[in-house]
């Protein structure tokens, strides 16, 4: 008769070593604090004990966004009889979501950026079509200086690039204005709208960069250099982003699976899922990792 190894009690193996990461709940809550309802509570519901609940006459609330309990005393002049309802409740976002919130968000800031970048150039060549014939003097008196009244060879470096502007009609000027204000402003409604994560606003993010790689390619080819590389580096990866992460055109399950995600991970499902019911029934101990749901986890809604 063979003998069967007794199971090993909850907590006594050791844990697999898990590579580090970022934890996105923590960094919502360093930034904005801790998502916490029913604080001004005269007393608390037993109806719903995953937003709060009173234990050895301590009230703990917990951070709807990265599961932490935390004690808050009971207050002296409370605001509500008793805890909110959850259809008053807006759930912060956490898990995939929340990580393609700020990974948007640093799209967003690099489209500001732009933004800022050709609004600089467009007041630049409205200053120079307004004063042209001001700027032609002063670049002539340049070259001169420089290469001598009598110098029959064009200027190179810098002083040629801006010879080169005074070649430049008013009109064409204008119109160069007018093309890199309507560019900025394709700039400016990325940056807003992924900044506030707007569907609409991946799309044209991504339109807009897959349009803009043959001209940057064509770029490389006409002379490389480090900064054009990393530029296209980056638009590629936005793009193949924007493109898988965020399911655009239908791919892998679209917006439709989209939603179902956030609702997995940042529904009422996902807060009772983890709260220390769930776990204690399982027969291990309470540990609100919430990192532990995968990519490849199917979301239920």
């Amino acid at each position: 008769m063979t003998k069967t190894a007794a199971p090993a009690l909850p907590g006594s193996t050791p844990k697999r070593k898990r590579r580090p990461g970022f934890v996105w709940e923590l960094i919502g809550c360093a930034q904005g604090g801790h998502a916490l309802v029913g604080t001004r509570a005269a007393a608390l519901s037993p109806e719903d004990p995953h937003l709060a609940r009173e234990m050895d006459g301590i009230r703990w609330h917990r951070c709807l966004r990265c599961d932490a309990w935390l004690p808050i005393a009971t207050p002296v002049k409370p605001d509500r009889p008793g805890m909110p309802s959850r259809d008053e409740i807006e759930l912060p976002l956490r898990g995939r979501p929340l990580r393609d919130r700020y990974v948007l968000r640093v799209i967003a800031v690099d489209r500001a950026l732009h933004f800022l970048g050709l609004a600089i150039i467009v007041v630049a060549i409205l200053l120079l079509a307004i004063n042209r014939a001001r700027y032609q003097t002063d670049v002539t008196k340049l070259i001169n200086a420089f290469q001598g009244t009598s110098s029959s060879t064009k200027p190179h470096g810098i002083l040629g690039e801006l010879y080169k502007l005074t070649n430049i009609s008013t009109a064409h000027l204008y119109e160069a204005a007018a093309a890199a204000a309507v560019y900025a402003l394709l700039e400016g409604a990325e940056a807003v709208g992924l900044w506030w994560g707007k569907r609409w606003a991946e799309y044209l993010t991504f339109l807009a960069t897959i349009l803009l790689l043959p001209v940057e390619i064509y770029e490389l080819t006409e002379k490389i250099s480090w900064f054009k590389i990393a530029t296209l580096v980056i638009n590629l990866a936005i793009a193949v982003y924007l493109l898988l992460a965020k399911r655009l055109f239908g791919l892998r399950g679209g917006g439709a699976h989209e939603l179902e995600v956030r609702a997995y991970d940042s529904g009422w499902a996902a807060v009772e899922r983890l709260s220390p019911e769930m776990f204690t029934a399982a027969g291990a101990p309470y540990r609100p990792e919430f990192t532990e749901v995968r990519e490849h986890d199917t979301p239920t809604g």
